[in-house]
């Protein structure tokens, strides 16, 4: 079966690349193993029984044949109890609730974007900051009568934020400070200056096997799967009529 240059080009739109030869590979790759797909399933007399998927979507015919053939013929090993405590215990940190911190802010707007407009907000940041040390009702006051964020209604505080939710610089500044302690040092961010507070952190803790351990056997098992579709793949491309392209490690 030869694979037109006008189909791979019409295929490479859905295999982005960092370059045209890498993305015109993938895409005939793709069309490659499809084509010895659909073969397969027309050898063993595959009738295409369409479904939908979870956005309503109907499958196309070419779609179900491979779907059909690939629940037909690749069955994968369920993982054993001890394979799933082996997972497990290899890799706890990824079962593991992430860490918290109960923190606040007072956001000080500068009164344009001009350079000395950014350094007299930082000043007045500054005094804030040694005003309040470490005082939680100082800060709350301050927050309060100085913050230009929204929490300034809640005493500045942002809440129990994980990592990732607050811009870095300010993440960064409030997971160095320890528990109840004000940053001396006023953090920079493209909305203004920030005097921040860490009222609490909470540190993450690891689930339980037996939360987890359905999880784990459903990875272990879409792993299985996906193996054994490589291989299968690979020996259909060993016996199949697709050329010019590289399957599963076989050139067809």
């Amino acid at each position: 079966m030869e694979i037109t240059a006008e189909a791979i080009a019409q295929e490479i739109q859905h295999h982005p690349a960092a370059d045209a030869q890498t993305a015109w590979t993938e895409a005939a790759r793709a069309l490659a193993v499809r084509a010895l797909l659909l073969q397969e399933a027309t050898r063993l007399g595959i009738a295409a029984e369409n479904d939908c998927d979870e956005a309503g979507r109907h499958e196309t015919d070419d779609e179900a044949l491979i779907r059909l053939l690939l629940e037909h013929e690749i069955v994968p090993e369920a993982p054993s109890e001890t394979t799933c405590r082996r997972y497990y215990d290899g890799n706890r940190e990824r079962f593991r609730t992430p860490d918290l911190f109960d923190a606040a802010h007072i956001l000080i707007e500068p009164e344009g974007d001009e350079p000395g407009q950014w350094a007299a907000a930082e000043v007045f940041a500054r005094s804030l900051a040694a005003d309040v040390n470490d005082d939680h009702q100082a800060f709350s006051k301050a927050a309060r009568h100085h913050s230009a964020c929204a929490s300034a209604q809640q005493d500045g505080s942002l809440g129990q934020i994980r990592r990732g939710e607050l811009v870095p610089e300010v993440q960064r500044a409030i997971e160095a400070l320890g528990d109840g302690e004000t940053g001396r040092e006023p953090i920079r961010s493209r909305f203004g200056w920030h005097v921040v507070r860490l009222n609490r952190r909470l540190a993450g803790q690891n689930l339980p096997f037996d939360i987890v351990r359905e999880k784990i056997a459903d990875m272990l098992e879409a792993r299985s799967w996906s193996m054994a579709a490589t291989r299968y793949v690979a020996t259909l491309a060993s016996q199949g009529q697709v050329e010019g392209i590289i399957v599963g490690g076989i050139e067809t």
